[in-house]
């Protein structure tokens, strides 16, 4: 681990995390590389956002893309950086010496042109470890740019998602964030396999490979079956009841009977005894072959109720539900709220933002806690302070 002291004003709090002496420089942009070094920010690391003059072009992002510098760069530290030139140059190599991690997502050919890639990095940093999230790994591909989106029509996810005639994305950036948590994957076996002695290492993250790890789950069920697999708005399905209701006070409510238990269950509770009693609708398989005569009926008695009976009396049989929420409704569900799902995040300009927190508890507590949004240049400026005050 680095023994380099940290000037960051935001890890006071994390000394006692996992990757508490960790130093990471991380030179990335958008939602791949910098959601890599914000989860192990949140894990304790100091990680050190190297950003061209002028600033990371992802902090003036506008509309859906506003959240991605605040969102994934929180907890970190900021320099400023003329890597053309050689004052640049000698402050990336001095950071560089001091650093366990380097991250970067940018083309091969742009690293290389500033020396930066894995070859030369290994030969002058011997124990760094580079993580490299790139869009496509070795192959016919590697040479083109990649997007989320790109990808996930490529392998067959935006088919999955939408249908045949319309191809949709996931509503999210679901292969940008994962790569970033391969990153993080990578990096702790590298950390690991340091303590051996066997020095740095390569971690390489392909955009296209992530997603189709994403849709293994498809192609195998393809090759076990010889049947092509529809599109998840076609699928035939696969239980009785796993459908979205309308409720009396005119909300949405999915619920989804999949045992005998809650078969039994759901149908004496909800006065569905008619159901219960049919000799055709005996097994599970009986009772997915009768859907369409089924859920009409299900459907009529749940409307008769209001939302929270209806959650209340299904939470209490142990069957799973959920009502039709949007993301913001999350700010204020009970859950999130008590769990400790949330965190705070401050930015430059003294607005407060809650974050969801890292989905791990570490020995009985979340594994986040309230971070900064860096100003550009921060770490210069706490530097300047600190000899100032010196």
């Amino acid at each position: 681990m680095s023994t380099a002291g940290s000037t960051s004003a935001f890890k006071s709090g994390a000394r006692d995390l996992p990757l508490s002496g960790v130093r990471v420089v991380e030179m990335s942009h958008m939602v791949m590389g910098p959601s890599c070094g914000m989860v192990l920010s949140q894990l304790g690391a100091d990680v050190i956002k190297v950003e061209p003059i002028g600033g990371d072009k992802t902090r003036h992002l506008k509309g859906m893309g506003i959240s991605f510098f605040p969102l994934f760069s929180r907890g970190k530290e900021s320099i400023e950086l003329d890597t053309s030139s050689v004052s640049g140059q000698a402050e990336l190599d001095r950071l560089l010496s001091s650093a366990d991690v380097f991250i970067e997502n940018f083309k091969d050919g742009t690293v290389a042109t500033l020396g930066l890639d894995a070859a030369t990095l290994r030969s002058r940093y011997p124990d760094l470890i580079i993580c490299s999230h790139k869009g496509f790994l070795s192959g016919p591909y590697e040479h083109r740019p990649a997007l989320d989106e790109v990808v996930q029509m490529m392998t067959g996810l935006a088919y999955m998602t939408g249908s045949r005639e319309r191809p949709l994305r996931a509503g999210a950036s679901v292969n940008d964030i994962m790569g970033g948590l391969f990153g993080v994957i990578g990096i702790l076996a590298a950390l690991l396999d340091r303590r051996s002695g066997k020095g740095g290492a390569e971690v390489r993250v392909g955009l296209f490979e992530n997603c189709l790890f994403i849709v293994a789950q498809h192609l195998v069920q393809y090759q076990l079956t010889g049947v092509p697999v529809p599109p998840m708005s076609e699928r035939m399905h696969a239980w009785p009841v796993y459908d979205i209701f309308e409720t009396a006070d005119h909300e949405r409510l999915f619920v989804a009977v999949t045992t005998d238990t809650s078969w039994t269950a759901f149908c004496k509770t909800f006065d569905l005894e008619e159901l219960l009693l049919d000799p055709g609708l005996q097994t599970v398989s009986e009772r997915i072959a009768a859907r369409e005569r089924t859920i009409p009926v299900i459907a009529a008695q749940l409307r008769t109720k209001p939302l929270s009976s209806l959650e209340a009396e299904l939470d209490a049989l142990s069957i799973p539900f959920a009502r039709i929420s949007a993301p913001e409704d999350m700010l204020n569900d009970p859950h999130v709220l008590r769990s400790g799902g949330l965190v705070s995040a401050e930015l430059p300009d003294g607005t407060v933002v809650r974050i969801p927190s890292l989905p791990i508890e570490f020995n009985g507590r979340a594994m986040s806690h309230d971070t900064a949004v860096p100003a550009l240049g921060s770490r210069d400026n706490a530097q300047s302070m600190g000899a100032a005050l010196g």
